[in-house]
């Protein structure tokens, strides 16, 4: 049988999870040839972007990237620091408030850096998230 990767441009995804779209187990093995060629893109473009009316990610799958997910995951990381959510597998979180600082002095540095260059609402999501996670970096300083 002809290898499809020979055609030009033709390239084959092979799906290697063991779990299904609605969660449970898979009837194939990873490995097995379930491998079926991907769709062409929009207008043939490869970088064309994905429709974002399309559904929310499936549990496991990332978020789409953009702006005010970097900072939401930046603002994470922050939380974790000051030890409001758990670290991995461990009951108890861990905090280190030089950490919490770093992460909160890194935020204050991208608001200055893109000062002037973010939409209202980016610009809203990093002002309310800097102003939280400094109250809450002043009462976990005063509470040491």
């Amino acid at each position: 049988m002809p290898d499809p990767s020979d055609k030009p441009g033709g390239f084959t995804v092979t799906d290697r999870r063991t779990v299904s779209a609605d969660g449970g187990a898979r009837a194939e093995a990873p490995g097995s040839p379930a491998s079926v060629p991907a769709p062409p893109s929009p207008a043939g473009d490869p970088a064309a972007p994905a429709d974002a009316s399309g559904p929310a990610p499936a549990h496991g799958e990332m978020p789409p990237l953009d702006f005010g997910t970097f900072v939401l995951s930046l603002g994470s990381s922050a939380l974790l620091h000051f030890g409001e959510a758990p670290a991995g597998d461990d009951a108890s979180p861990a905090r280190d408030l030089a950490l919490a600082k770093h992460t909160i002095d890194l935020l204050a540095m991208l608001e200055d850096k893109t000062r002037g260059n973010l939409a209202p609402a980016e610009k809203e999501l990093l002002e309310s998230l800097l102003y939280d996670l400094r109250l809450r970096y002043v009462g976990a300083a005063r509470a040491r």
